[in-house]
């Protein structure tokens, strides 16, 4: 990929990240939070609410960006140790059981005390489900590639690698991040395992424009000399 369409997508996906966890916090925070300065009439603490929240958003892409390089990287390997990607499809499908079992009874199960928090952590895990399988049946449908485990693979796993950093601190308001932070990254996965080709194709004929124009600058400065 070119620096310059690596550029885009980076400020894409950072943007898409923002504008979910902006707009998202004034769903999940509004009575905890933003309800108060609302009533009060506090803008300025209103809208710097906001900023902060966003800012939140662009750091939750960045780290949903390093862990799409660290997948693409760990999924090369994975194919190479394995010699078969039809057995690294099966070591994922175990790795992505495990997760499962892993966020209910070791990042849920401890904090759900209620029947409410059961509720809560069951409707998380149904979006992360969701979105994981809606993401990954469009990324088999775009590519007509057997991607589908793969695509589930990052969408599930890493995205709940990314998300323990909530589910990780939970102080006042924990529910509330946990909450929060599992959207932006489930958009911004979901943006980066889907248009990404397009970006690379994209590199592909900058590159081969600009081999183009050197070429012909190399003709026409041939035809000078002569």
């Amino acid at each position: 990929m070119t620096i310059r369409n690596w550029f885009k997508f980076f400020l894409n996906a950072m943007l898409i990240g923002g504008s979910i966890t902006g707009v998202f916090s004034l769903v999940i925070r509004w009575n905890d939070f933003y309800a108060v300065h609302f009533s009060n009439g506090e803008w300025a603490e209103f809208f710097s609410g906001i900023i902060w929240f966003v800012i939140l958003g662009f750091t939750m892409s960045v780290i949903a960006q390093m862990g799409f390089f660290a997948y693409l990287t760990v999924h090369q390997i994975g194919v190479n140790i394995f010699r078969s990607l039809t057995l690294w499809n099966w070591v994922q499908m175990l790795i992505i059981v495990v997760t499962l079992v892993d966020l209910v009874l070791f990042r849920f199960k401890p904090y759900a005390h209620t029947a409410q928090d059961w509720l809560l952590y069951i409707v998380l895990l149904l979006v992360l489900l969701a979105g994981s399988i809606a993401t990954a049946i469009q990324k088999t449908r775009l590519t007509k590639k057997h991607v589908l485990v793969p695509a589930l693979f990052f969408m599930i796993v890493v995205t709940t690698l990314e998300w323990l950093i909530a589910l990780w601190v939970r102080t006042d308001g924990g529910d509330e991040y946990v909450t929060l932070l599992l959207f932006p990254l489930l958009a911004v996965n979901a943006f980066q395992l889907l248009v990404l080709p397009k970006y690379n194709a994209k590199s592909d004929e900058d590159i081969l424009k600009l081999e183009e124009r050197r070429k012909a600058r190399r003709l026409a400065e041939a035809s000078k000399a002569k």
